[in-house]
């Protein structure tokens, strides 16, 4: 269990360091949502006191997938110290911490589980208050800590598990129009990176498999191969990956009978495969979004001064997403919101941050947390995809060429 370094003890001697930092709000943040173990101590005004990571990327990458058990066993292994890293890099207390926030939903039930029981006895042991944390939530709220993003803003979410575009109104108050049908973005590109064995190419074995096919692509020509664009005929703003993955695949699989290669061989085109698949992903994101501003423009869901989109999740750090979202905003007006890489993936400050934000508006700040559980699936918000799909609008063309 996390020590409390003495402080307790001398709570009066702790004023001394100065009324403004004991009596600023501060939160400890706890993430186990996947396959990284977070934690983070930060204020109300943004500052990250304390923060620690464990990533399990390295074992994932040689497994060729994440294994829920093997997830929670190395959570369970690190949890402790990396939570006890943060409180030490704070230079505060446990005792002087105003909530304790924590990862609850949705994510990999066995990682949640590991988070959950590991708050609980802080909670006990502490008597702190308990802020439980949707995952996407965090995501969409992160650019906050930096900027001062005004409610309302059109949010994007991309990640390894979740694609999903909504309406951020509130701290907890959203309107989800449009989300994946089968896989995420991030997901398919670590499946199309599993396919083309980028674990056996030299630059690329660290790399997780975004990030490989974002390496390879900046080499490659995306017109040497033709995909066709997910959902072109479905005018809501729902994402689809799957039939794109089934498409490489099979590309991959002429390419290596053409080459008389086996799998596991890197193919020469390996290059433009990337370029290919990562700008097709792209498009399809440019073109939901696009759509999902011409559907809150037309309802009224954005301020008419300073409309903002905020992109976020671990797909957001992509360079190439990015610079392709951005043309989509500049061409309707909107200002983009990123946070850097480094916050885009999971993390525990802005675990810790979500709690600030409940703080301030009162919400979910729990004293009594017997009967919290954890929920591996939980949807975001209010589901208004139906009256996207009822608007039916067209997205005009677009030139997205960076």
């Amino acid at each position: 269990m996390v020590r409390a370094q003495g402080l307790c003890a001398r709570a009066v001697s702790g004023w001394a360091r100065g009324a403004a930092q004991c009596s600023a709000r501060l939160v400890l943040g706890i993430d186990t949502s996947c396959d990284d173990t977070g934690a983070a101590v930060v204020d109300e005004t943004g500052n990250i006191l304390g923060e620690a990571l464990h990533s399990q990327k390295g074992t994932h990458l040689k497994a060729g997938g994440i294994i829920p058990t093997v997830a929670q066993k190395l959570h369970k292994e690190h949890i402790e110290n990396v939570v006890q890293e943060a409180i030490d890099k704070s230079g505060v207390s446990p005792c002087e911490l105003t909530a304790i926030a924590t990862t609850i939903k949705p994510g990999l039930a066995l990682s949640l589980k590991v988070g959950l029981e590991y708050s609980l006895k802080l909670i006990e042991q502490y008597k702190k208050p308990f802020i439980p944390i949707h995952h996407m939530e965090a995501h969409a709220l992160t650019v906050r800590m930096l900027h001062m993003v005004e409610f309302p803003f059109l949010v994007l979410l991309v990640s390894g598990g979740h694609s999903l575009l909504a309406v951020a109104r509130g701290v907890s108050d959203f309107l989800l129009l449009g989300q994946t049908l089968d896989e995420a973005p991030g997901d398919t590109l670590d499946k199309v990176a599993r396919r083309l064995s980028l674990k056996n190419h030299p630059a690329c074995h660290t790399m997780s498999g975004g990030e490989a096919i974002e390496y390879l692509a900046e080499m490659g020509n995306r017109m040497q191969f033709e995909l066709t664009q997910p959902m072109s005929q479905h005018l809501d703003c729902d994402f689809s990956f799957a039939g794109l993955r089934n498409q490489v695949n099979q590309i991959i699989i002429k390419k290596e009978r053409e080459e008389g290669f086996q799998m596991g061989q890197i193919l020469p085109c390996v290059n433009d495969i990337a370029a290919a698949v990562q700008h097709t992903v792209t498009a399809h994101l440019a073109k939901r979004t696009h759509r999902a501003i011409l559907f809150c423009k037309k309802e009224g869901l954005l301020p008419q001064s300073n409309p903002a989109l905020v992109v976020s999740g671990g797909v957001a750090s992509n360079e190439y997403v990015r610079k392709v979202l951005s043309i989509v905003t500049e061409a309707n007006g909107l200002s983009l919101h990123c946070p850097p890489p480094k916050l885009c993936t999971d993390n525990g400050i802005m675990i810790a941050w979500n709690g600030i934000e409940k703080l301030r508006a009162g919400i979910d700040v729990i004293h009594n947390p017997k009967g919290i559980r954890y929920e591996p699936k939980a949807p975001l918000g209010i589901d208004f995809s139906e009256q996207v799909k009822i608007a039916a609008l067209k997205v005009p063309y677009l030139k997205l060429k960076t």
